[in-house]
């Protein structure tokens, strides 16, 4: 392969999750093996940069693998911060996380999201139990839509309950995987 763009996918070591997906040159793929530190190309900017340059959340990189076809490549990191520009740990993040995280971001005013977060971790930690109570009183007595609804509220809530306490739901993954 040339000068030719390769999709470059981006895996923890550690965990096995998928982080990120970037592009790569030679030059960039010849930049990451010398240095041991990942480089893309930026299609966007014209240019080759080095994860983490400006954040501060470098990948060292354990491992590089080319696909039989030689278009793709797997690289495999320990990240020294999270993969994603918005600070999720992955690019790839559930569509709930992202939304609370730009909410938090973005403090839209009237925001329940931000709102809950200014009141703080004990706050959101009664919303939770008064949540899980709701839930299963859904599920002993109520329709299969309410526990649903009941379920999307304890979820979301459980979700600003780990923001509120800077965790990030990949974390609850990662132990639930420790105890299969």
């Amino acid at each position: 392969m040339s000068d030719e763009l390769r999709a470059a996918i981006v895996q923890d070591d550690a965990s096995g999750r998928v982080l990120m997906l970037g592009w790569m040159d030679e030059e960039a793929l010849a930049l990451t093996r010398s240095s041991g530190l990942l480089h893309f190309f930026s299609r966007s900017r014209q240019k080759l940069w080095r994860k983490g340059e400006t954040s501060g959340n470098t990948m060292h990189v354990v491992e590089i693998a080319h696909d039989c076809d030689d278009d793709a490549v797997l690289v495999r990191v320990s990240a020294d911060g999270p993969a994603c520009h918005d600070g999720a740990t992955s690019c790839f993040t559930p569509w709930l996380w992202r939304k609370i995280l730009r909410r938090e971001q973005d403090a839209p005013e009237g925001s329940y999201v931000v709102d809950l977060l200014h009141e703080g971790t004990s706050h959101v930690a009664r919303k939770v139990g008064e949540e899980a109570v709701e839930l299963v009183v859904a599920a002993l007595s109520e329709s299969d839509q309410r526990v649903i609804e009941e379920a999307a509220d304890l979820w979301f809530h459980t979700f600003v309950l780990l923001r509120s306490r800077g965790l990030d739901p990949a974390a609850v993954e990662d132990e639930l995987r420790r105890r299969e």
